[in-house]
């Protein structure tokens, strides 16, 4: 589980409540001393890992919250440390929130700064292109997340699963990759790791579940997805997960690859 700094729960609280593999999601604040408090308690709690969120040097224009004037919940993680009691007259208050606490300056050359706080390892999350992953490699990123903040930030950014093998074969397995966003059932995690995603994040199919039926519906959401990719590979001839192959696919380009032959 991806925690979010943005989580209702504090990081301590979900880390008493269960044993899975934990990562806490960063997102860093002008207040340098604010993300190094976050970090460190993330690592004293047994996170395995920091995924630093790297698309959002702003608050993407998000016109269905911005229309109904959204209201965000108690931010339990930085309670006592920053005021989130932000009124926005016009619009979001998640939007004048972000835009007021979060540091936009952040870039690569900070990537240093945050491994000097922690010990963890530091995932890139919001990477889309060869270039990028290249430059994640440079700064030392431990793995990174093919991502497009579930469409949030930028319009007409491409699919994820369009753009998944450009990052694989820029960082040709010195990390892991993987991918976020768009992943409905267990065929998607298939193709995604067929075209060289180690594992794939689920988000928005959890909230939906979790809504439905509160912990059983997220339970059913994620056992509906394991049954679903069981399926796929048993059809696909795949008695494991080291059997899916980049032959399995065919991409859009391959296609075009063929009508040149």
């Amino acid at each position: 589980m991806v925690l979010s700094i943005s989580s209702t729960c504090t990081l301590e609280e979900v880390a008493a409540c269960c044993n899975a593999v934990r990562f806490f999601q960063l997102c860093v604040y002008k207040r340098r001393d604010i993300t190094a408090k976050l970090v460190q308690r993330a690592e004293n709690n047994g996170y395995k890992a920091i995924v630093l969120t790297g698309d959002s040097p702003r608050h993407g224009g998000r016109e269905a919250d911005i229309k109904n004037k959204i209201i965000i919940p108690e931010l339990k993680n930085v309670e006592g440390l920053l005021s989130t009691k932000i009124v926005a007259d016009k619009g979001s208050n998640l939007d004048a929130l972000a835009n007021q606490t979060r540091d936009p300056s952040f870039s690569w050359e900070d990537i240093g700064w945050l491994k000097s706080i922690t010990k963890l390892p530091i995932l890139i999350k919001g990477l889309l292109t060869h270039e990028d992953a290249l430059k994640a490699l440079e700064v030392g990123a431990a793995g990174i997340i093919v991502s497009n903040h579930g469409g949030r930030q930028l319009d007409y950014c491409p699919p994820t699963i369009s753009v998944l093998e450009e990052v694989v074969h820029a960082v040709g397995g010195k990390v892991p990759v993987f991918l976020d966003g768009g992943v409905r059932q267990g065929t998607d995690i298939f193709k995604a790791m067929a075209l060289g995603a180690q594992a794939v994040l689920v988000g928005r199919p959890v909230l939906y579940g979790l809504a439905a039926k509160g912990e059983n519906g997220v339970r059913r959401v994620l056992e509906m997805l394991k049954e679903e990719l069981e399926l796929t590979m048993a059809l696909s001839g795949c008695s494991n997960v080291k059997e899916i192959t980049r032959s399995h696919v065919r991409t859009k380009h391959d296609r075009q690859l063929l009508s040149l032959l």
